[in-house]
């Protein structure tokens, strides 16, 4: 997960608010060093953790508490509230406002510039823009061979003139080409610090390109110190927003985050991982769910627009109310769910499965499960798939052994798909919010 450890600590503050006895100053005191400790350990600058945790502490003990809410779910919501702020509030969204749009990344070496160049073309292709990427890094000697490498693999066009010194030379040969394309990529150089040599480059390049966004690339695992470098890059450079990767899992991604919040330079990006497709668009609402274990739906019902069609999910959501599945609706639903990504990944954008405390390796044993119990079903014969409850002990032998894998091991797929549908009948009989949330993913999702 993102910044597993500041979630950690931060989950552990709302469960101490659901169990307590009473919401009173000597619990929202416990709780603003638990906070503290949290942002603290996540390598957040010292000065604004005490301004944030201040602001939640003047809020808890001194506003009027809404009627609609009781004391602990308003403490709740203060906590949430506070920290969508300190992150950003409502977040900077780019608007691709014009054809062609320009967006020049910027950044020192070992920041991951070229690499998230490829990451944005996957991400606006996918939303149905034509991209192009340009390379006008001159410094790294590897960096057109990589982004040419990159946009093969996503599939849009590349320019670049391989050994050329001059970077505005690249741009201005290729200009009136790339005035075809919806939205314009272009990788400029790094260097080890942001020196003389590099703002005057990236200035000359910045005059003739025009671009409408400048986005810093800026690595997670450099801390507190992505405060000074944004602040010198936006002052110097102009720089519009900040993209900041290797976000998954570093302690001190906590202290790039805020840093960046307070710049006036905004995240719009983070990377969240190692494939192409590993980058999300920051919405601090939606990030703050997610690392509370709250979830974040909006981003959940991205992935399920990715994954499987609109025909295809009301069919399926149609089966599943209705207890009607067999077991080649649960392949069509388990393939859907590897292509959204890692269960541990998915699972954390769920409403609610955040505080369930699922541990990981369990997680990640189900994802080796659902990879046997696919040659399980394919050793099945159809009648089998559609009513799996036909499956005795001869059957399941037979599949066993066709499969490769154990009896027991069958066996267990057909009693978690008897589980799954004993469930759906339950929430059938006793709970309208099934159907209401199965008919908010279907309506929510944008194909």
């Amino acid at each position: 997960m993102v910044l597993d450890k500041l979630g950690e600590g931060l989950r552990g503050t709302l469960d101490k608010i659901k169990n307590a006895l009473f919401v009173d100053e000597k619990l929202i005191n416990e709780l603003i060093k638990d906070i503290q400790k949290a942002l603290l350990q996540s390598d957040v600058n010292v000065r604004l953790v005490f301004e944030l945790t201040k602001s939640i502490k003047e809020k808890a003990l001194k506003e009027d508490i809404p009627k609609n809410l009781s004391k602990k779910e308003y403490l709740v919501k203060v906590v949430y509230d506070e920290l969508v702020r300190f992150l950003g509030g409502e977040g900077a969204k780019i608007n691709i406002n014009k054809k062609p749009f320009y967006i020049m990344l910027v950044g020192l070496f070992g920041s991951g510039k070229t690499t998230h160049a490829g990451k944005l073309a996957k991400y606006y292709q996918k939303r149905g823009y034509k991209v192009g990427l340009i390379s006008t890094d001159t410094w790294r000697p590897a960096a057109y061979e990589q982004l040419q490498q990159l946009s093969q693999k996503v599939g849009v066009d590349f320019y670049g003139i391989k050994g050329e010194k001059d970077p505005v030379k690249i741009f201005k040969t290729y200009q009136e080409d790339l005035k075809k394309y919806d939205i314009v990529l272009i990788d400029t150089a790094g260097r080890d610090a942001l020196n003389d040599e590099l703002i005057e480059e990236l200035n000359q390049i910045k005059s003739i390109v025009k671009a409408d966004e400048n986005l810093l690339v800026i690595s997670a695992d450099i801390g507190q110190a992505a405060e000074k470098q944004a602040k010198t890059f936006h002052d110097t450079c102009a720089i519009t927003g900040v993209i900041i990767t290797k976000l998954d899992g570093t302690a001190k991604g906590g202290g790039a985050l805020t840093a960046c919040a307070v710049t006036g330079a905004p995240v719009k990006f983070i990377g969240i991982g190692e494939k192409i497709d590993a980058l999300e668009e920051f919405k601090p609402e939606g990030f703050v769910g997610r690392i509370l274990g709250m979830g974040d739906l909006e981003a959940l019902l991205e992935k399920v627009g990715d994954a499987i069609s609109e025909e295809d999910a009301k069919d399926l959501g149609k089966k599943f109310l209705k207890g009607e599945f067999n077991l080649i609706d649960l392949y069509e639903q388990m393939q859907a769910m590897k292509k959204m990504g890692p269960l541990t990944k998915v699972m954390e954008l769920m409403p609610g499965m955040g505080g369930l405390k699922i541990p990981k390796d369990m997680l990640e044993n189900q994802e080796i499960k659902l990879d046997k119990w696919k040659y399980a079903m394919q050793s099945m014969t159809r009648e089998e798939l559609e009513d799996p409850e036909i499956i005795d002990a001869s059957r399941a032998e037979r599949i066993s052994k066709g499969s490769g894998l154990g009896s027991g091991e069958v066996r267990e797929l057909v009693k978690q798909y008897k589980q799954s549908k004993k469930l759906m009948k339950m929430f059938k009989g006793n709970d309208k919010n099934m159907e209401k949330m199965m008919k908010q993913m279907q309506g929510g999702v944008k194909f």
